[in-house]
């Protein structure tokens, strides 16, 4: 049954909260995710709220924040038309909060035409040794070595035009380490960078709020779809049925990846409804999701989860490997935002634009970390969903 809650509770039965799940996280590789055609963005002011939450996590003024969102907005439109532009040229792109503006990579050698085209969509150039097609070839090889433990993630990093592979600080001598990064290096331009600890899956036993179960292990709810809402994978396997936080029966499990991706998605009956929110648990307004348009590298972001409720940060990195003790997860995207067991498959969103459900990370939100999640428009394409937006 649906119940009637104030914020200060939860409203979990939207079916739009975050939270991780007691169960490991695996390796997943995903092919790429075919186009989709992304929601209209909302020509809507930002909430005073949502104002209120990136002054409080980037120390900015009202001013600097609206400035900040409204740059981010105009450089999500020109990244499709800065990649178009560079063609074979393009070495990536990234959002640059000093300036304001996307910054565009394109690799040596291109034509002034090229550069100027580049330059025509709004984003400034940078010019750099390799393409994004050779830096994601180089990536591919790597996912094809066995990594480690002592390895955390790799990923392709488009400002220093190579591909950044983690390891954890206290194995960086591990004989295992060292022969991963020969190999690494002997498929392409490799940048190691230390980790302060290994990945791992935020799970939690069952506790009280406003989560989702399957059995003893408690999710968070990300998006909502027609027909049911979309979630971690290793929050449970297809066939598992699904309660909501007064243990009521919601739905099942209709579809599952875990490892190799991280995604699952859970269909919707017995009296409970799907809307296009995602919490802010009183910290910001509710927020309302009218699309899926993809953020920048260097975008602000913001998660909801019901352990650790609403925590904002930036956009890292995208199609990061992520090497948990189950096995590699592909295809992710990594953010600076905290997170905690029990905020599992909870959302990721920028300004209204969904992007993913949390899968793990490292560290907490007393003492910081980062947190990786499944993107959400390759979980609508793989199921076929269609993203409830207001």
């Amino acid at each position: 049954m649906r119940r009637t809650t104030t914020l200060s509770t939860g409203l979990a039965s939207l079916l739009l909260v975050g939270a991780w799940a007691t169960v490991a996280a695996g390796s997943a590789s995903a092919a790429p995710a075919p186009e989709t055609t992304p929601t209209s963005t909302s020509k809507a002011p930002a909430s005073d709220a949502l104002i209120d939450a990136m002054r409080r996590d980037f120390g900015l003024t009202r001013a600097g924040a609206e400035a900040r969102l409204a740059a981010e907005k105009t450089a999500t439109a020109a990244e499709p038309k800065a990649e178009r532009a560079a063609g074979a040229a393009y070495g990536g792109s990234w959002f640059d909060a000093d300036s304001g503006k996307l910054t565009v990579a394109v690799k040596n050698g291109a034509s002034a035409a090229t550069l100027a085209s580049v330059r025509d969509t709004g984003a400034s150039v940078r010019t750099v040794k390799y393409s994004a097609r050779q830096l994601d070839a180089a990536k591919a090889r790597i996912d094809k070595l066995a990594a480690p433990d002592g390895v955390s993630n790799w990923y392709v990093d488009a400002e220093s035009s190579s591909v950044v592979v983690g390891v954890v600080a206290a194995k960086r001598a591990d004989n295992d380490v060292r022969a991963f990064l020969a190999k690494a290096r002997a498929s392409g331009p490799v940048l190691v960078e230390k980790t302060a600890s290994a990945p791992e899956t935020f799970a939690a036993g069952t506790v009280g709020g406003d989560p989702f179960y399957t059995g003893n292990v408690r999710c968070s709810i990300g998006f909502s779809v027609h027909g049911g809402f979309v979630t971690a994978g290793h929050c449970g396997g297809a066939g598992q049925g699904v309660s909501g936080w007064d243990r009521s029966y919601i739905g099942n499990i209709q579809g599952s990846s875990f490892p190799d991706n991280d995604y699952a998605w859970v269909n919707v009956g017995s009296g409970w409804w799907t809307v296009p929110v995602v919490l802010g648990w009183g910290t910001v307004s509710d927020q309302l999701v009218r699309g899926s348009n993809e953020a920048p590298v260097g975008a602000s972001i913001c998660r909801s989860g019901s352990t650790t409720h609403w925590h904002c940060g930036n956009v890292l990195a995208k199609n990061e490997t992520v090497n948990y003790s189950q096995g590699a997860v592909r295809q992710m995207t990594k953010t600076s935002v905290c997170a905690e067991p029990g905020d599992s498959g909870g959302s990721f969103i920028s300004g209204d634009q969904a992007q993913g459900v949390t899968s793990g990370g490292w560290g907490n939100c007393s003492t910081g970390g980062e947190t990786w999640y499944q993107p959400i428009n390759e979980i609508l394409n793989r199921y076929g969903l269609t993203l409830h937006t207001a």
